[in-house]
């Protein structure tokens, strides 16, 4: 640990008998002095030692660094005499290497012809055999040489094609059925090598045939063998990918050139077994059952591009996406050039069963809406004067809209999209994708909901009608409902198809014409349904109220806290007001429903204006309004809310003293109001002609 005098020195002390660090000691100066003179005087005689030592250590050092210095000197002139004798050593290797190249090259240029010529006397050997007519050597009667006799024939039958023919044809007829017979033997020796499992046999007797004509008949015959017994299942794709992962590994230790064979054996699959598996499962509904027919199309180029996903993990070339992509086009070239003709015809006449279906389970004769210059005249009417035009359809509370029927239209049409996405060529994509959508529109929107509102617009009766059952907004509802379905497929299964394409805007502005067209249908009809309910409040307040309500007969006997015509409006209006909230959704609630307080308010104000009031017929009025603004409670809307407190501050008019009328006028509530309203509602007082009266509102 590092050495630090002061604790040093007060160990020592503390040692020392009488320094004083000890309790209960008497503190001895001198002998503490003494003891630190003493110790110095070892300290110094140890610093005397230590330092002779190091000294002496120093002088060893030098002495070997000496002796270290003086042996490297010896080794370095050892390494460069080793060095020098390697030098001469490698030079005189050089010069021999040089002299035995020199050799070899004059031992291979007279040994090259030598070896030509041998093989060459032995090739005139064997020509002469086939040229006497009979074959005497070993190597073309012993079946064991084959893979000799095969190296022989192959060169004997290059050399006869250049013979002239005049003179040699019947030797060289012999040489090539020679070359037949051994080509022949070496196809059916490689078959018996598959049969038997024996890979080096099939791969020795492959590159022996590798430099016969007839080597692709034994790829032929290899890829026929690899087959037998491979497609036993029902799913020949699955089968199809276990055989070429099964040869994929076999094919390299058989071949030289393992990629083209394994490529022709899935050529083959293709052309064959695919092929005439597919064309069975088309044709046989082709033209009788077209869906059947797009579904068994979708299932089968999925699966056939599923197995060349596969296939892709396989060293089939240089460029297999393209060769595979080759195979697949031409199974299904045929089916795929009409296919949108195909979905579009299914996909017209499925959606009108779908339709039809319906109208018939609900007995119903669908109308005919009718386009053309009359009934567009009638539309432009109808959008600028929201009257009705023609007689009103009793549809006996049906809408004519049905989710379920939507929920199968969609569902055809998603289906549509998948195949759609699948079975087009790229360029076609974004334009078979916006005739798919095109016939949705055409029966989903113009077919079923616009018809539907139609029918419902047709079936909302007149405003003065008693009694009248309103459905509209029943329509409304579901149409709200199935714009919501509509506007998820639409984003869900036709953008991605379309989103990088000029059909974008096409579709976007399709779709954005068919629900304005829609909204200006259902803002008609809500209106309408609207004015009905008014009318439906006249009806009442017409058939409950009596003048004698606000005029007792006797003022000190009623006993009645609101009228009876105040309890049918209001129960009434609630209903209504549940039944909004219920067909409509986010702001739409809000804006209907302060549409119908503002024209409630309207018909109770100048409601109220049509009586004359006594004193307690005015606080009955009060108590009526007080209902009323209850009811308008349930609105939520704060103008309507606000509406009817300013009317409540204006039947107090009817029950105010004379002399506090100014005083009420200029209150909160009506200080901004017209004098005129004001005015007319003093009017309605039985006293209001008393010159007292008139003296203080004036």
């Amino acid at each position: 640990e590092p050495f630090v005098a002061d604790e040093y020195i007060e160990r020592l002390a503390w040692r020392t008998p009488g320094g004083g660090s000890r309790g209960g000691e008497a503190f001895d100066p001198k002998r503490l002095l003494e003891e630190f003179v003493n110790h110095i005087q070892e300290l110094q005689v140890m610093d005397e030692r230590i330092q002779r030592k190091v000294e002496k250590l120093e002088q060893q050092c030098q002495k070997e660094a000496k002796e270290f210095a003086k042996k490297v000197q010896e080794l370095q002139k050892s390494n460069q005499v080793a060095f020098q004798h390697f030098q001469e050593l490698d030079e005189h290797i050089s010069y021999v290497a040089t002299k035995v190249c020199h050799l070899g090259d004059q031992l291979e240029g007279v040994n090259t012809p030598r070896q030509r010529a041998v093989e060459a006397q032995k090739l005139m050997k064997y020509f002469n055999e086939f040229l006497d007519g009979e074959l005497k050597s070993d190597v073309f009667t012993n079946s064991e040489k084959i893979k000799e006799a095969a190296d022989i024939i192959q060169k004997l039958h290059l050399i006869a094609q250049e013979l002239p023919f005049d003179r040699f044809s019947e030797v060289k007829s012999k040489i090539a059925s020679k070359y037949h017979d051994l080509e022949c033997q070496l196809i059916q020796e490689f078959t018996s090598a598959q049969r038997r499992g024996e890979i080096s046999r099939m791969r020795e007797v492959a590159a022996v045939l590798l430099h016969f004509k007839g080597y692709s008949h034994c790829v032929d015959v290899y890829i026929k063998q690899c087959q037998e017994g491979a497609f036993l299942r029902n799913d020949v794709f699955e089968d199809a990918a276990i055989l070429c992962q099964r040869v994929n590994k076999q094919v390299g230790e058989v071949f030289s050139n393992p990629e083209t064979v394994l490529a022709k054996l899935i050529q083959n699959i293709f052309e064959v077994k695919l092929q005439s598996y597919v064309k069975d499962q088309l044709e046989e509904h082709r033209k009788s059952d077209a869906e059947q027919y797009l579904k068994n199309l979708y299932d089968l180029y999925t699966r056939t591009t599923n197995l060349s996903s596969k296939l892709m993990e396989f060293n089939l070339g240089t460029d297999k996406q393209t060769f595979l992509s080759k195979l697949i086009k031409s199974i299904f070239i045929s089916y795929l050039e009409n296919y949108i003709e195909v979905e579009i015809g299914y996909l017209k006449s499925r959606s009108a069963m779908i339709l039809q279906r319906y109208y018939d389970s609900k007995n119903h004769q669908k109308r005919s809406i009718g386009t053309g210059g009359i009934q567009d005249l009638k539309e432009r009417i109808r959008q600028r004067t929201n009257l009705p035009l023609g007689p009103s359809i009793d549809t006996h509370g049906e809408t004519f809209l049905s989710q379920e029927v939507v929920v199968n239209l969609l569902q055809e049409t998603k289906q549509a999209f998948e195949r759609c996405h699948r079975l087009s060529d790229p360029s076609d994509l974004p334009k078979n994708a916006f005739r798919i959508f095109s016939m949705l529109v055409e029966f989903l929107c113009t077919e079923h909901i616009d018809y539907a509102l139609e029918t419902g617009l047709a079936g909302i009766p007149s405003s003065d009608s008693k009694n009248a059952n309103l459905y509209f907004l029943d329509v409304v509802h579901q149409a709200n409902t199935i714009f919501h379905l509509f506007d998820k497929q639409f984003n869900d299964h036709l953008m991605p198809l379309i989103s990088s394409s000029p059909k974008l805007s096409e579709c976007l502005q399709k779709k954005k014409d068919i629900i304005e067209q829609m909204e200006v249908k259902l803002d008609m009809g809500i209106d309408r349904t609207l004015n009905c309910m008014i009318g439906q409040m006249k009806h009442i307040l017409a058939a409950e109220q009596k003048k004698t309500d606000f005029k007792p007969e006797d003022e000190n006997n009623v006993l009645i806290q609101y009228t009876n015509a105040c309890v049918k409006v209001c129960g009434y209006v609630r209903k209504q007001v549940e039944k909004i909230r219920k067909s409509m959704d986010g702001k739409n609630v809000d804006t209907v429903l302060m549409e119908l307080g503002v024209r409630f308010h309207r018909l109770i104000f100048e409601h109220l204006q049509q009586y004359s009031y006594s004193c307690m017929g005015g606080m009955l009025a009060i108590c009526d309004v007080a209902e009323y603004r209850k009811c308008a409670k349930d609105f939520k809307i704060a103008l309507v809310l606000q509406l009817f407190d300013t009317l409540h501050a204006l039947c107090n008019l009817l029950v105010v003293a004379p002399d506090n009328l100014k005083q009420v006028c200029s209150g909160e509530q009506l200080a901004n109001l017209d004098k005129n309203i004001l005015h007319s509602f003093v009017q309605l007082r039985v006293d209001y002609r008393s010159a007292r009266l008139a003296r203080h509102f004036s």
